[in-house]
């Protein structure tokens, strides 16, 4: 090599763009490339390479998420559920009677004696108000049920315990509103 020669330039790294279509990871190549090529390379191409990368994670996961919330299958899923944990919720209030002599005033004194106490209604999930099956202590007797898919109370949707019991009149539950 010659006294004198330029040593070449180091060429920015634009292939590991392509790992930029693998959502999640391709938002963090996406950030590496996006900030190589503001402070090393100071190049336009490695930056919209990079933006492009956290752009299109973003969207894929939103994508996911409206598609997979929105559709008859997830709502489904849920409310199947919904309903296997109503029925046992039944379980879990009617032993608290029988170990307390009495119903509980909410849901959330079930936890004492169970931590698992199914008290958590999955197709509330993605609902910020109200996460927890409905519950009213009326009496003697209480009713619990899901708010169903519209999240609203006391609507057509709405989830009842079903069981199957000999004798519905040995346990304190109101199967509707």
């Amino acid at each position: 090599m010659e006294k004198n020669a330029i040593p070449p330039k180091n060429k920015p790294p634009y292939l590991l763009g392509l790992f930029c279509v693998i959502p999640l990871i391709g938002a963090l190549i996406g950030l590496a490339l996006l900030l190589y090529g503001i402070y090393k390379y100071k190049d336009k191409r490695l930056i919209v390479i990079g933006s492009a990368g956290i752009l299109w994670t973003i969207i894929a996961y939103t994508a996911i998420y409206l598609v997979g919330t929105r559709t008859s299958g997830f709502q489904n899923s849920f409310k199947e559920s919904s309903q296997m944990q109503l029925n046992r919720l039944v379980q879990n209030l009617e032993y608290y009677n029988l170990s307390h002599g009495q119903y509980p005033d909410s849901l959330m004194q079930l936890l004492i004696d169970d931590k698992m106490a199914p008290i958590y209604d999955p197709m509330q999930g993605f609902n910020a108000k109200n996460i927890y099956y409905n519950y009213e202590k009326i009496g003697n007797k209480y009713l619990v049920f899901s708010s169903g898919v519209d999240c609203v109370p006391k609507t057509d949707d709405d989830l009842f315990p079903k069981l199957t019991i000999a004798d519905s009149s040995k346990i304190g539950l109101i199967n509707h509103w």
